[in-house]
């Protein structure tokens, strides 16, 4: 027997031993002061002194009311499909037709022709049959599969939290899927953030049967993670061939991890590679050379290599010779960075007041400062009075160059602050293979390793590793993962042999300044 109380008002206490209802086993007891609402005590215990379990009325709805309410959602849901999928309807509506008017004759009629229409599409238009026909099945078959496991990965990686007695499950969004990844959006629980799916990311990458999760930031209450089924970055990629056209905001130097060519922009911004011995530094800057190869023939681009090292630049001491100039003695990078400062500012003085960006020319080409190296200019050469001068014209050249056509490329092995401490002036940042964790964000800012950049795992085989790493835009706080292209001793000879100046017309696109 539940026995149900009222608001009721008590001027005492209650006895000390609790009396007793007629099945010995129910007692109504009012221990509270004040008792509002709806509320009902059951104690299931001969012990007088145990503490009362306080339960909420049971209300019976009628069985006809639950199966009114369960046809009217049907109803709403069914509706809301029509009205989301117009083209689903009309061919639902077509095939129902054709059974009506033909049976199944007519219905394998239609089967008949709408395959040898996909299949005509493949063949004559297949950048239609990917955007209308299989990316769209991909990514519907990639959610179903994301749908089934969710509501468990979930639960064991501990982001569905309990809220008054019930889970509360983040909501599974849009998958888009590409050649070698899925991007899930997500929808938060109230209260989460990023950081609680970052910290989970390799927990969700094995749930999901992925090889890496990476978490990205979207719009406020939602993330996007970003599962890698596939590497495509695992096997080495040959140099690319020479550009016909050059944009000087989108490079193509490698690939990105998604399938994806990466693109890597040198006008108006700063880029600064950083990795350890044997990680591809070199690839990363023969690679951009390669790309800029037409226009650097026209006179629209000029190269000012150092290279201290005297191992990776001098291979093209020629070409770099003919379309800029070379460096390789201490007080010689000096004196050609002291020039460059020179050349800048008076370009500058050209430009005030009547151009406030650089469109590259004959006359006004645009300038790669590219320094292989630059820890021991900046860092450990003997002479202080080097360095100083040094260090001096890269912020003199980093810090006002952008706007009248310099950029700077400067590639290093140690990225700690007492080596290289204007680094924060470049804008684009990568990171290739580094030997401690904590150097990751050093290169590439704060927060990009739990954001997924892990460049102290990538593989010291230079097979696997060599130029794999991860590249931070000024635009996008999220680093992604790419590999350059190898540019082998060969292609450079051929570099230097075949490209040298031109007289023609230069051939650049439009835009790219």
């Amino acid at each position: 027997m539940i026995r149900r109380v009222g608001r009721q008002e008590l001027q005492f206490l209650p006895p000390r031993c609790l009396p007793r209802s007629a099945n010995l086993r129910e007692v109504l007891i009012v221990v509270r002061r004040n008792v509002t609402g709806e509320q009902l005590a059951q104690v299931d215990n001969q012990d007088p002194f145990a503490s009362p379990v306080w339960r909420s009325p049971v209300y019976r709805t009628p069985e006809f009311v639950i199966w009114l309410v369960q046809l009217v959602r049907l109803a709403w849901r069914v509706a809301w499909f029509v009205v989301r999928h117009p083209l689903l309807d009309v061919a639902a509506g077509l095939l129902l037709l054709v059974w009506l008017h033909a049976g199944w004759p007519g219905l394998v009629a239609v089967a008949v022709v709408l395959l040898a229409g996909l299949i005509v599409l493949r063949l004559v238009r297949p950048d239609w049959f990917a955007r209308f026909v299989s990316v769209p099945v991909r990514c519907r078959w990639r959610w179903w599969f994301y749908r089934r496991h969710w509501h468990g990965v979930m639960a064991v990686a501990r982001l569905a939290p309990t809220y008054r007695g019930r889970i509360v499950f983040p909501l599974l969004g849009k998958v888009t899927v590409t050649g070698c990844t899925d991007q899930v959006a997500v929808r938060l629980v109230s209260g989460q953030s990023p950081a609680d799916f970052a910290a989970r990311a390799e927990g969700l990458a094995h749930g999901f049967r992925a090889h890496v999760c990476r978490v990205r930031a979207s719009i406020p209450g939602a993330v996007v993670m970003e599962l890698v089924r596939r590497d495509a970055l695992d096997e080495p990629m040959p140099a690319l061939p020479i550009p016909a056209q050059v944009n000087l905001k989108a490079l193509a130097v490698g690939r990105c991890e998604d399938g994806s060519p990466f693109l890597a922009r040198l006008h108006g911004t700063h880029l600064l590679i950083a990795g350890a011995k044997g990680a591809g530094k070199g690839s990363y800057l023969w690679g951009l050379v390669r790309a800029m190869l037409p226009a650097m023939a026209a006179g629209l681009v000029r190269v000012y290599a150092c290279d201290p090292k005297l191992m990776e630049l001098a291979f093209g001491r020629a070409l770099f010779e003919r379309h800029g100039r070379y460096a390789a003695d201490p007080a010689d990078i000096a004196d050609l960075l002291e020039a460059a400062v020179t050349d800048m500012q008076a370009r500058a003085r050209r430009f005030a007041g009547k151009q406030r960006d650089h469109v590259p020319s004959a006359e006004f080409p645009f300038v790669v400062v590219m320094v292989d190296e630059i820890a021991f200019l900046t860092a450990y050469q003997a002479d202080r009075k080097l360095r100083e001068r040094t260090l001096a014209a890269l912020a003199t050249l980093t810090t006002q160059g952008r706007a009248v056509g310099y950029c700077v490329v400067a590639a290093l092995q140690d990225p700690r602050k007492e080596v290289l401490n204007i680094r924060n002036l470049f804008p684009d940042k990568i990171a290739l293979r580094l030997d401690e964790p904590s150097q990751v964000d050093m290169v590439l800012g704060d927060g990009a390793r739990d954001r997924g950049a892990r460049c102290e795992d990538i593989s010291s085989d230079p097979h696997v590793g060599a130029g794999v790493g991860f590249v931070r835009l000024e635009a996008d706080p999220d680093p992604v993962r790419v590999r350059a292209a190898y540019v082998s001793d060969d292609d450079i000879r051929a570099m230097n042999r075949n490209h040298g100046p031109a007289p023609a017309t230069p051939s650049i696109t439009e835009g790219a300044a």
